[in-house]
């Protein structure tokens, strides 16, 4: 039997397996890679499940009206799909200019393909239009490190270092349920007699385990932060030799951190004044420890300076540099750290060069073959772009790649507005995504073990993905699909759809950059079990430690920034008076587009789940196993109620794995990283329905958003083929409530349809929305169809928001 080492195509750990491909399934097993060391979490190994799914898309798609989001999608071929592409690009860029067209990318693409659409905006189209989801993930750790160490990379360290540190602060993380192999390493560091300190809301399964929880509100990380720097200045814990010999900067953040003293920070976080000191203690005596952050510290309107004041901690204590000591950030997704290497981002071009540096444009152009006046300037960030999608001076054509925006976005309604406004939105994928459903081109592309590319872990190790199987019959690689739209608009001798030849080029663009593959090639990383950058040589031995003797600055010191608290952008008041964060599950993955199709990973957790404290909950009426409806400025979403007396009772849990929870979260971006405040908005909570609310069964959802058309207040049509469901046999089912949101000027309706035959009606008004429980809606028995229709007059097209809860018992 024929065994292919490569990688999971999940998380940022990028675990070793082992695929058996002359196995019906796929065989999946792991490996005895350096980070996993032959374990592997619940979504690695039901992995394979992804291949030969029979949700696969196989052949692109149209619809079947041109420009007419309403009308199907039809099955085409590759030139039909690639002219229409090609051809809409060119008229529109001839009539708005190059930044009328863009792209977004995602954090799980190849280092290549990565790369490749990079060079595709700027070199095919000329554009400055992209961005990529990784701006929703590490764009503030990745800031704040960049102004104190001068280098973005995730961990300055091997992971396995954390089993040294005798001391670790894990700050908005929980890797127990997010890369649960990682947490072998926080096992044995315990064993040995490490303390682990963990600050979360919750008491989540990492926080269990730890010598120390502290739960601070949500949005006072910073506070937090300075008022431990406050205490270690205060009780002579700073080192004062290492501040004085390899930092600057550190008196303006003395000064500041004047103004957190113990009781007043107890009072702006919720953490005792005795556990603030006893962390410090800790992480001062004298024995190596690290401060990890994560997206719980990060993910803010002030994201940046938060992680800054865990850092300038970090530098004050001085543990950078040292051995099994430092200041890291855990990336989420499976090539966070590549992906904002080589020129996804709106600022930046491969080797992690800025886009404004005159020296970092002549070198890449000089690789790539171009004058350095042809690329653009910097365009505008992830959700700045998204925001002026289809408006005046935004873009209007826009190419998605392994990005589920719809799901994954802030304020997700908006988002989902501003795509039906573009001229054509062409999405790739290996599925119909929520994004892809919406698309007017829909691109089927090859998955992780059908193609050659590599990846770059959270620590900084680059590894070779390999290909295990081929792509379907029809099924193109983004490589080629790039390739050749260039060929189509002038540009084709740019690019190659060879990996290894993209690869090689990417290490001549990344020389001499901060992120410098120079040295690194396809054997050596075979040979080493990945090799870590910078590595500008190829008899460099590669990085696995940073700053061990200097910083990668100008003059070799680390830098204090002086950071001060501020309140998030929206706080709890009368109407929304509880905290609302958001965060992840660990059966599931990103917007789930994969995991929610993973029969073992679904019936595990099948639903969206709000965890409240129950004490919240009894004011509310609210008992465990209800349906809860949270609502927020921006829209509605509905939740099963999980009550837990580890969440503090101010604040509510939802997991971002479906429709719902970035209906509700705040768009306010972070003035350096321009990172959406997805952590911290106001809520306020409703119990669905007090009559069917104790019925512990299935819930079945009939949601999203949609675009439509209407042909006449007295003609429902079909919105969706994902809005229809069968009642099973053997089961009865309710319908428990509509929920709808009309973004026109005009009236319409939406049809609850039964068995073909219109049930109810849902009149919803001109850019308003509903919500109806529906108690006296009589059972519908087995084989009962399910649909939802709608109707609005004739011509009125627009975006409709739908949410039917049913209920199977």
């Amino acid at each position: 039997m024929r065994a292919t080492e490569t990688h999971c195509p999940y998380c940022a750990l990028q675990c070793g397996i082992a695929l058996t491909v002359d196995e019906t399934p796929v065989r999946l097993s792991p490996t005895d890679f350096p980070v996993n060391r032959g374990g592997l979490c619940a979504k690695g190994w039901t992995a394979a499940e992804l291949l030969g799914h029979r949700d696969r898309l196989l052949t692109p798609l149209v619809r079947e009206v041109p420009g007419d989001r309403a009308s199907p999608l039809r099955e085409a071929g590759w030139d039909e799909a690639l002219t229409l592409v090609a051809d809409t690009i060119k008229a529109t860029q001839q009539r708005f200019g190059p930044d009328s067209v863009g792209a977004f990318g995602g954090g799980g693409l190849t280092n290549e393909k990565a790369y490749t659409l990079g060079k595709f905006v700027r070199v095919a189209l000329r554009s400055s239009a992209i961005d990529y989801n990784g701006r929703f993930c590490m764009s503030s750790a990745a800031t704040a490190a960049n102004r104190s160490f001068g280098v973005d990379r995730g961990l300055p360290f091997p992971l396995a270092d954390i089993a040294e540190a005798r001391t670790v602060l894990l700050a908005g993380a929980n890797p127990a349920d997010t890369m649960p192999p990682s947490m072998q390493y926080l096992h044995a560091g315990r064993a040995s007699g490490a303390k682990h300190i963990v600050v979360d809301p919750r008491t989540t399964a990492t926080a269990a385990g730890a010598y120390l929880h502290l739960q601070p509100l949500p949005g006072t990380d910073l506070a937090l932060a300075n008022g431990l720097l406050h205490i270690a200045i205060r009780e002579g814990l700073v080192d004062d030799a290492y501040i004085r010999d390899r930092t600057t900067g550190f008196e303006g953040v003395r000064v500041a951190t004047n103004l957190y003293w113990p009781q007043r920070v107890e009072r702006m976080t919720g953490v005792p004044e005795a556990s603030l000191r006893e962390t410090v203690r800790l992480l001062a005596a004298g024995g190596p420890a690290m401060i990890l952050t994560a997206r719980g510290a990060e993910q803010h309107s002030n994201g940046t300076d938060t992680a800054q004041a865990y850092l300038n901690l970090a530098l004050a204590l001085g543990l950078a540099g040292r051995p099994y000591s430092g200041y890291g950030t855990i990336t989420g997704q499976g090539n966070g750290q590549g992906g904002r290497e080589h020129g996804q981002k709106a600022d930046q071009l491969p080797g992690y060069r800025r886009l404004d540096d005159p020296a970092a444009r002549a070198h890449v152009a000089a690789v790539w073959g171009i004058d350095p006046d042809e690329l653009p300037r910097p365009g505008r960030s992830a959700y700045e772009m998204l925001d002026r999608l289809g408006t005046d001076g935004g873009v209007r054509v826009l190419l998605v790649l392994a990005s589920n925006i719809v799901i994954s976005a802030p304020h997700a309604n908006r988002v989902a507005g501003r795509l039906n406004a573009l001229d054509l939105l062409v999405v790739s994928d290996i599925f119909l995504s929520e994004t892809a459903a919406m698309a007017d081109v829909v691109l089927p592309t090859a998955q992780w073990a059908e193609e050659e590319g590599t990846m770059t872990n959270l620590e900084g190790r680059v590894l070779r993905r390999k290909r295990a199987l081929p792509p379907p019959p029809g099924v193109r690689t983004d490589l080629a699909m790039l390739a050749e739209l260039a060929e189509r608009l002038g540009r084709g001798r740019y690019f190659s759809t060879d990996p290894r030849t993209v690869f090689d080029e990417l290490r001549r663009a990344s020389a001499g950059g901060i992120a410098d593959y120079a040295g690194i090639s396809y054997e050596r990383i075979e040979a080493e079990q990945g090799v870590f950058w910078p590595c500008p040589a190829v008899d460099h031995p590669g990085t696995p430690r940073l700053f061990a003797d200097r910083f990668p600055t100008p003059d070799g010191r680390a830098r204090f920034v002086r950071v001060e608290h501020r309140d998030p952008d929206e706080l709890p008041d009368h109407d929304y008076p509880y905290v609302l964060t958001t965060g992840r599950n660990m059966q599931q993955y990103q917007s789930g587009n994969q995991t929610r199709r993973v029969s073992a990973l679904a019936d595990a957790l099948p639903e969206p789940r709000a965890e409240m404290h129950p004490d919240l909950a009894r004011r509310h009426g609210v008992a465990d196993g209800d349906m809860v409806e949270l609502r927020t400025r921006r829209g509605r979403a509905v939740f099963r109620a999980v009550l837990t007396p580890g969440i503090r009772p101010d604040t509510v849990f939802a997991p971002f794995h479906w429709t719902g929870a970035n209906l509700l979260t705040n768009p306010a971006l972070d003035p350096h990283s321009k990172m959406p405040a997805f952590k911290v908005c106001a809520v306020a909570i409703a119990p669905i329905d007090e009559g069917t609310s104790h019925v512990h069964s299935t819930p079945r959802f009939l949601q999203g958003v949609f675009a439509f058309e209407g042909k006449g207040l007295d003609q429902p049509v079909p919105v969706d083929g994902a809005l229809s469901y069968v009642v099973p046999a053997g089961i009865t089912t309710q319908a428990v409530y509509f929920r709808g949101g009309n973004a026109t000027d005009e009236l319409i309706c939406v049809v609850l349809m039964r068995d073909g035959k219109p049930m109810r009606w849902f009149p919803i008004g001109a850019k308003s929305d509903v919500h109806i429980p529906l108690r006296v809606v009589e059972d519908l028995d087995s084989g009962t169809a399910v649909e939802l229709y709608l109707c609005a007059p004739p011509g009125v097209a627009g975006m409709v928001v739908v949410d039917l809860g049913l209920m199977e018992v």
